[in-house]
């Protein structure tokens, strides 16, 4: 009987992998169209800004700005660029940065770590705050403690990112000095955008862990664990944190997208030299392929996210492996 259930669950993994490979692929080439063709809507003479990213304001004249359009071929037909483009794309080649002329790959690869550290430190602090004071809130619902912590859950949710991190720097870094801003080299300085960041996600975790501990409570489940004989404190840990997990874990792939989508504005906010920072910067100077390099990037981080939470959820929850 093992044998078929393994061979079951194999199944079923390789299943999610095939499926999220595909979705990988649809998003790289959707990714990369998409940014060659907002790149040529933006406004402006795209060589003119790609020449002043190099040079500086000062320094450009137009035949700087003529020379950059001859070297990048933008005076081709736009769709000799397109099929260029996308054929480099197919081959893995994100080429050079139009301003600083290093490859992408070697830019993005400095970037992400910094990236990957901000995400990672606010979904610790969004997990080590929400579902513990959403499980507790759930305990007793209705209560004192429920009813705060949920009014807090949803008056943090609601603020933008970056109305919380202008007023944490505010308190935090201009009032009372207690962290740096602006400075990379410490973990104090990544302690402020992780909490701009990890607040918004704690609030609603909190609230999909305080259901779904209520939920459990009230399900028949629990009942007949009460009727065996178990104490309320033995029922609650034998039943209640698996069964509660499944809605939050789901919660996650939300959540990713929620967290990526903020690190481009944090990052920029605080000055942290991550990816969405680097996003920001590539398209004030109109350089595509950073662009398209970074905006790939998030990209597959979202899918790759939402692959480890179906694996997550089929290791948590039996039913799915059913």
């Amino acid at each position: 009987m093992v044998l078929p259930d393994f061979e079951d669950a194999m199944g079923r993994l390789v299943a999610i992998l095939g499926q999220r490979l595909v979705q990988a692929v649809t998003v790289a080439f959707v990714v990369s169209l998409l940014c060659f063709a907002l790149a040529q809507l933006l406004p402006g003479d795209q060589a003119l800004q790609i020449a002043q990213r190099r040079y500086g304001d000062d320094r450009v004249t137009t035949a700087a700005a003529e020379a950059v359009r001859a070297e990048l071929g933008l005076e081709r037909p736009l769709a000799l660029q397109l099929i260029d483009w996308m054929g480099r794309t197919v081959s893995g080649d994100l080429g050079r940065s139009l301003v600083s002329g290093a490859p992408v790959w070697e830019e993005i690869r400095d970037q992400l770590g910094a990236t990957l550290a901000l995400a990672g430190a606010a979904l610790g602090l969004a997990l080590l705050l929400g579902p513990v004071f959403g499980a507790l809130a759930g305990l007793r619902p209705g209560g004192l403690a429920d009813r705060a912590g949920m009014a807090a859950a949803a008056a943090f949710r609601a603020v933008p990112n970056f109305v919380v991190g202008l007023l944490l720097m505010v308190g935090c870094t201009v009032l009372f000095g207690w962290l740096p801003v602006g400075d990379s080299r410490g973990w104090l300085s990544l302690l402020l955008p992780a909490l701009t960041l990890g607040l918004g996600l704690a609030a609603t975790s909190a609230r999909i862990a305080r259901d779904g501990v209520v939920a459990a409570l009230r399900s028949p489940f629990f009942a007949f664990a009460r009727m065996k004989g178990l104490s309320r404190a033995e029922a609650i840990l034998r039943h209640v944190p698996r069964n509660a997990a499944v809605p939050l874990i789901a919660y996650l792939a939300v959540s990713f997208a929620f967290l990526i989508e903020g690190v481009v504005v944090v990052e920029e906010i605080f000055a942290w030299p991550g990816i969405g920072h680097a996003l920001t910067h590539a398209i004030e100077g109109r350089d595509v392929p950073m662009i398209q390099g970074t905006a790939l990037m998030l990209s597959l981080l979202l899918v790759l996210l939402n692959a480890l939470t179906d694996l997550a959820l089929l290791l948590v929850d039996p039913r799915r492996r059913a």
